[in-house]
């Protein structure tokens, strides 16, 4: 119950998932699995209704080339699919900034967090958190987009008129690219803090993006170092988690590839030492993603949590709640004991906020 230094946050971050790792790890599979079943629907789905037109574009004769309409027809046909996986990629990682600070939200009281529970949590809050991701996006790539919109047609038809070097809009987007970056890693590190409060206080997108805006104020380089220093940790963990079953695939691969001089193995048994490798990779990817997407936004979270104990003196709120004093209705009638909402943070409620008064 005291502001955090950094080997704190991070010790903090391991601890959390190391007590809460069932739940946690269970919702995001749930989330990742219902993702993957829906992209491979839709995929599904538009290889079945464009099957025709694959005969059109590879079962031609010798000499002969696809129609350029074809290609186009068939490229236009995946959109969709495209789409939901980008949709289902934008829902899940909004999710994922929605679960951690509903996590630690009960973990700083040592509350006991069940797989129902955070999904609902979770899942009541995914609306703001998901207007947040979106803004925040927009706000720092908007102006990186609109340059790529500008500068790449322009790049195209220079090189249809003149291919003697690159076009000077090439030139302008890299210099736009350069100057674009700093104020991008600026203001998502401004923004970063908006999925916690808007699941811990119960904000809209807009008064989220507002309050992290004023937390990370006067404090920028620190909440930036931390979450960078998050995300180094989480990908070494990652890498350190798959080698493993790299080596588990690697080693069911190897006695089925042929050795010099050897004859030609089997195509039965090359297959099924190529399927081992590919089942063991994906799997050590699957569960190095789960950290690798869970941790950095644990420390946020804790960074979050951290940067109202150094403003707003967070830590008396929190012990108040998780050692309220006795009273006398309390004494007699236990069952009307009010509860802490879960639109705030722990302890605090939306009046006691100074932001919120």
């Amino acid at each position: 119950m005291r502001p955090l230094d950094t080997g704190a946050v991070l010790s903090g971050a391991f601890g959390t998932f190391r007590r809460y790792w069932k739940p946690l790890i269970g919702v995001m599979a749930a989330v990742q699995g219902i993702g993957i079943l829906l992209v491979a629907a839709a995929f599904a789905i538009t290889f079945w209704a464009t099957y025709d037109r694959f005969s059109a574009l590879f079962d031609l004769g010798p000499g002969e080339s696809p129609e350029g309409s074809d290609v186009a027809a068939l490229f236009l046909s995946f959109i969709p699919a495209g789409v939901v996986l980008l949709v289902t990629t934008i829902v899940g990682a909004a999710m994922f900034s929605a679960l951690c600070p509903a996590l630690i939200q009960e973990a700083v009281l040592g509350r006991t967090v069940t797989f129902g529970s955070l999904w609902r949590r979770s899942w009541s809050r995914l609306p703001a958190v998901l207007g947040t991701v979106l803004l925040t996006a927009l706000a720092a790539g908007g102006p990186a987009i609109l340059l790529y919109a500008i500068c790449v047609p322009l790049i195209i038809v220079s090189a249809d008129l003149d291919g003697s070097g690159p076009p000077a809009a090439f030139f302008l987007l890299l210099l736009g690219t350069f100057l674009f970056a700093p104020f991008t890693v600026w203001l998502m590190t401004r923004f970063s803090l908006a999925p916690a409060a808007a699941v811990c206080e119960g904000l809209g997108p807009v008064a989220a993006l507002r309050r992290s805006s004023r937390l990370v104020r006067d404090g920028w380089w620190r909440v930036f170092g931390i979450s960078l220093l998050g995300y180094v940790v989480a990908m070494a963990v990652g890498y350190a988690i798959q080698m493993p079953f790299s080596f588990v695939g690697v080693f069911g691969l190897f006695p089925t590839l042929p050795g010099a001089g050897d004859p030609a193995p089997e195509p039965s048994a090359l297959v099924f030492g190529f399927a081992i490798y590919a089942a063991t990779t994906m799997l050590g990817g699957f569960v190095s993603a789960l950290f690798q997407y869970s941790f950095p936004q644990l420390v946020i979270a804790l960074i979050y949590v951290d940067q109202r104990m150094r403003k707003e003196n967070l830590a008396a709120a929190l012990i108040a709640t998780a050692f309220p004093a006795p009273s006398e209705t309390s004494a007699t009638e236990p069952e009307n004991r009010p509860e802490v909402g879960p639109g705030t943070v722990p302890g605090t409620g939306n009046a006691a906020d100074p932001e919120q008064s």
